[in-house]
């Protein structure tokens, strides 16, 4: 799903490059589009996010006819909001994971810290961005074939 950001200039225009990850910074109409690819095409093209570099790099992945599963994974997968509610029909099993906030919370940091951010920036990003779209999905989601708590 990441490789459906949109590119930080776009972001940056918009005022949303702070918000890069919320539901608004995302192409979901072209992630819903290529979802319903997989049901029928034989090769789909797809996206992918180069993390090192910040930016998704388009047709750099490849689903061929040999492939008879695709996993994806996603904060707005089972979104309660237009285009995203969309994808439900899609999905041929749906799992939710429910993770304590507590939980969530160090990995987030832990993220963050990984790619070299401070304890005090990892912190800041993740109560100024991460948090808010955890809370979002929490508050907002539709109901999930199988939901794991852990």
């Amino acid at each position: 799903m990441d490789g459906f950001h949109l590119d930080n200039p776009i972001l940056a225009e918009r005022g949303l490059l702070d918000r890069k990850g919320a539901p608004q910074t995302f192409d979901a109409a072209g992630f819903r589009h290529l979802v319903a690819r997989l049901h029928n095409d034989d090769d789909v093209y797809y996206p992918v996010f180069d993390r090192g570099r910040d930016i998704a790099i388009a047709g750099a992945g490849l689903l061929d006819s040999g492939c008879d599963t695709v996993i994806i994974e996603g904060n707005y997968l089972l979104y309660d909001a237009p285009v995203w509610r969309d994808l439900l029909d899609l999905w041929d099993l749906s799992i939710r994971l429910d993770i304590p906030l507590a939980t969530l919370k160090g990995r987030l940091v832990k993220r963050w810290r990984t790619y070299g951010a401070s304890e005090e920036d990892a912190i800041a990003r993740m109560q100024r961005n991460d948090l808010p779209n955890a809370e979002l999905v929490l508050a907002s989601s539709l109901p999930a074939d199988i939901t794991i708590s852990g």
